[in-house]
């Protein structure tokens, strides 16, 4: 029976953001469906309640999740949760699961709640540690191209969005840094092919 993969977008995009991973993902074998949810409008109990209803419509086999930023975040968040919601594996691309430096600076600034609407405390706080049921793996960039580290509070090194220590959580499975910016995280053949060998074998490619 063929395993699904249901892709996660980031903040302020739409599902249409994931294609190229998708269809990487489908090359591999995977069947992939994409979970689109407002951003600002919707919080995670909105989400969560969705993707549920998203993996139950699907039908049977195993369901892995794959998730980019906010995307990644949220399916953490949203497994840790709801521990019965999968039975495979979780992917993150520059998910800062630690919290967003970047979101808390936008915040503090005029109109910056407005803009993160209800995904604000989702990513000003992030995880402690990951104790989900599943094997975890994150993937960051290390490409320094994008203006959210313009914001203030992101070290290097970063993604442009994401510091690379954001994305380090106690107790997940893997962790790999690759040379990619932070939206360019999904559109990496190198990122598809670290998350084809995880959502496989609960490890990342060797190179």
């Amino acid at each position: 029976m063929t395993e699904r993969v249901i892709l996660l977008h980031g903040l302020w995009l739409r599902g249409g953001a994931m294609a190229y991973l998708a269809r990487r993902l489908e090359a591999a074998g995977f069947d992939t469906q994409t979970f689109d949810y407002s951003t600002v409008r919707d919080g995670i109990d909105v989400a969560s309640e969705g993707l549920r209803e998203r993996i139950g419509a699907s039908g049977n086999g195993k369901v892995h999740l794959v998730g980019h930023s906010l995307g990644g975040l949220l399916a953490a968040m949203i497994v840790q949760r709801n521990p019965d919601l999968i039975d495979g594996r979780i992917v993150c691309l520059g998910a800062p699961l630690r919290g967003s430096a970047a979101a808390r600076s936008l915040k503090g600034i005029p109109g910056g709640s407005t803009l993160l609407g209800r995904s604000a405390e989702v990513l000003e706080h992030g995880l402690d540690r990951w104790d989900g049921p599943c094997e975890l793996g994150v993937i960051a960039g290390r490409l320094p191209l994008g203006m959210g580290f313009l914001l203030g509070g992101v070290t290097a090194p970063h993604d442009g969005t994401v510091s690379v220590e954001e994305t380090r959580l106690p107790g997940i499975a893997d962790h790999r840094v690759i040379a990619a910016a932070h939206t360019g995280l999904v559109y990496s053949d190198q990122a598809a092919r670290h998350a084809i060998a995880f959502i496989r074998d609960g490890r990342f490619a060797s190179a």
